[in-house]
């Protein structure tokens, strides 16, 4: 059976899970589940920080502020993607009808797949890296011997949480672990996939530009075929993609530039936090575990901070490129009103597709660069006052 959509089963499913999907009967309970759990986790974060923040080591409270960072994001992340739900719709929609329309040419068929495939292996890639990131985090805690009875001392969780009631047997223990250990799994994977969704749609955008560049290449070998209706019709198709291609742009910018914003500000403090626990944990008792359960957050949010960066450079290049294929057309042996139409999309192409952060600031590689230059600087400041 042929593809049909450039999202694979595996981002349907969880985004089900995780009440994104729309026109699902149960999405009011999973939005439930996530908010109401999503609410306990930081509420216990919140209060282990209050009641340790006079008699916890500093590399403790830091471990405490960047899980309650992850999980804040992954909230704020589901209460956006809830509210921009008609604007993802639409995206949808539209990415239905590229696909009808690429279904009637074998070429632009293998093209849209080719993009799909790439989105495949990095959905794939990034569902895998974080679940190894989870395991390597959460083992060492779930596996550990301890003992209950002992009031001395306090019990230990996979984050630094203060659970609201009293953990009084093995068996009650070693539930919370599991289920903490599940949840986090969870958790993982929703940041991983909503970030995925946007590198999807960016190939998708993509794809279609190649497409564009396509039909610029046939353009004038069709006026040899029946010079003024293929050229005309020819003309017509392009303008009219070029602009699904730009409404199918803007539409990813508005469903992701808040996203974009919160992925930026958590980012540069969790890069900073979590590179400040790497760096403390060297030479300590429990060193090679602290690194091993930093080590890999601190790939995943900097992978994460990549993402963004990498899909707005990849949109804006390619979206110039556009202007280009029309150029290196043959225009010279356009008629007048038929080059004006090339100039107009040569005008507009100039003007490149981008996502921001916020509207602020466009995600690029060299805003990449500025993320890290800010951590870096920031990690410096923490290990002085350390």
């Amino acid at each position: 059976m042929a593809r049909r959509s450039t999202l694979n089963r595996t981002l349907k499913f969880m985004f089900v899970l995780f009440g994104i999907w729309p026109g699902m009967s149960c999405v009011v309970v999973c939005r439930i589940f996530w908010v109401v759990t999503l609410a306990f986790v930081e509420y216990c974060h919140y209060h282990y920080f209050l009641t340790h923040i006079y008699t916890a080591e500093l590399l403790d409270l830091m471990d405490c502020l960047c899980s309650f960072l992850a999980h804040a994001k992954v909230l704020i992340k589901f209460i956006l993607f809830w509210l921009n739900q008609q604007n993802f719709v639409e995206i949808l929609s539209m990415m239905s009808d590229d696909w009808d329309d690429c279904a009637k040419n074998d070429i632009e068929l293998r093209e849209t797949e080719c993009k799909a495939k790439i989105s495949d292996r990095i959905m794939n890639s990034i569902v895998m890296l974080h679940t190894i990131t989870i395991i390597a985090y959460c083992t060492g805690v779930v596996i550990d011997d301890v003992d209950v009875t002992d009031r001395t001392t306090e019990l230990p969780y996979v984050n630094k949480l203060d659970i609201p009631f009293n953990v009084n047997t093995q068996l009650m223990y070693r539930t919370i672990l599991i289920v903490e250990y599940l949840y986090m799994i969870m958790c993982c994977w929703a940041a991983g996939v909503t970030n995925v969704l946007l590198l999807s749609l960016t190939l998708h955008a993509a794809g279609q530009m190649e497409i564009l560049r396509n039909w610029f290449t046939q353009l004038i070998p069709l006026a040899n075929e029946d010079k003024y209706k293929s050229i005309d019709v020819t003309l017509n198709q392009i303008v009219r993609k070029h602009q699904k291609i730009i409404d199918f742009s803007e539409s990813i910018e508005n469903l992701y530039t808040q996203i974009a914003l919160l992925q930026f500000g958590s980012n540069l403090i969790l890069i900073c936090s979590l590179g400040f626990l790497v760096v403390t944990a060297i030479g300590s008792p429990n060193a090679t575990e602290q690194i091993t359960r930093s080590l890999l957050f601190y790939a995943i949010t900097n992978i994460e901070a990549f993402i963004f960066c990498y899909a707005g450079e990849y949109l804006s290049n390619k979206s110039k490129l556009i202007g280009v294929a029309a150029y290196n057309t043959a225009w010279y042996d356009l008629e007048l009103r038929e080059s004006k139409v090339l100039l107009f999309v040569i005008l507009r192409s100039q003007r490149q597709l981008t996502l921001t952060a916020g509207k602020m600031m466009d995600l690029s590689l060299e805003s990449f660069a500025s993320i890290m230059n800010a951590s870096g600087s920031y990690l410096s400041v923490l290990l002085a006052m350390q």
